[in-house]
């Protein structure tokens, strides 16, 4: 076995472990599987909801416990179950409707719900091409979903949005909501105001005593960017936001370089 000081690997997945053909390279997954046969535990941690995990679960293999919805769910691919969820309540989710329909009359407003994802009929005028983007969504009005928590709350704005639109929209929603994006600002995430991906990665890996020193994060946007503060070693690909670029501990290379894969052999390495 690999001597390292690190126990633990906390990836993003799009733009950071995925090219940008959404795909796993080789290399990478080589370094991925080297690291687990190393004695490292590796947590895939993304923005995506459950349902987008089996792609990554098919070119990975099972990984084990998936950290979805920005931190706001546990996904076990093996099961097909959430095991852990942290919601906005219905009433405060509306609320939040409420004030951001008056807010940005232009935006289109979407929910994430366990395994189902609804947006309000006004996509239907957004010039969004929903069925092709997310073939399974519910399409009524926004309120009728609200009678059930909500995992994730979804702004989405006229593109392009300008810079500043996700700390407007904080604003508005002040502590009833964490605002984060994971694409540019014209599509914007609400979750509860205790979710992001370091609490619930840290969370997962107390339960092999293993800390965040001794744990290296990847990440490319803004969604990353408590994960890459948290951990021992925090790493920004080169294609990464400035924001995170600027947090981080090192750049390495871009996702379409194998950045991801480079650090992890640099480790094995005894580097």
């Amino acid at each position: 076995m690999v001597t390292t000081s690190y126990r633990a690997i906390a990836t993003d997945l799009d733009g950071t472990l995925l090219g940008s053909d959404g795909k796993v390279s080789e290399r990478t997954r080589r370094a991925v599987l080297a690291a687990e046969d190393a004695g490292l535990l590796v947590v895939i941690a993304t923005g995506r909801p459950p349902r987008w995990i089996a792609p990554i679960v098919a070119q990975l293999g099972d990984r084990g416990l998936v950290v979805c919805a920005n931190g706001a769910s546990v996904y076990d691919p093996a099961r097909n179950e959430l095991v852990d969820c942290t919601e906005l309540t219905a009433d405060v989710a509306l609320e939040l409707v409420d004030d951001l329909e008056a807010a940005f009359p232009a935006a289109v407003l979407g929910v994430e719900q366990g395994f189902d994802f609804g947006a309000d009929v006004s996509i239907r005028d957004s010039g969004v091409d929903f069925l092709t983007a997310i073939p399974d969504m519910k399409i009524a009005p926004i309120r009728s979903f609200l009678d059930r928590p909500v995992i994730k709350l979804i702004v989405r704005m006229p593109h392009p949005a300008p810079e500043g639109t996700a700390a407007r929209v904080q604003e508005v929603v002040g502590e009833r909501a964490l605002v984060t994006h994971s694409t540019n600002e014209s599509f914007l995430e609400l979750s509860h105001p205790s979710v992001h991906k370091a609490a619930t990665v840290e969370r997962m890996l107390e339960r092999a005593d293993i800390a965040p020193a001794e744990v290296v994060a990847f990440g490319d946007m803004p969604n990353d960017l408590e994960l890459i503060r948290w951990a021992g070693l925090g790493v920004a690909v080169a294609n990464a936001h400035p924001l995170l670029r600027r947090a981080a501990d090192e750049v390495t290379a871009s996702n379409d370089e194998d950045g991801v894969a480079i650090v992890i052999e640099r480790i094995l390495a005894g580097g």
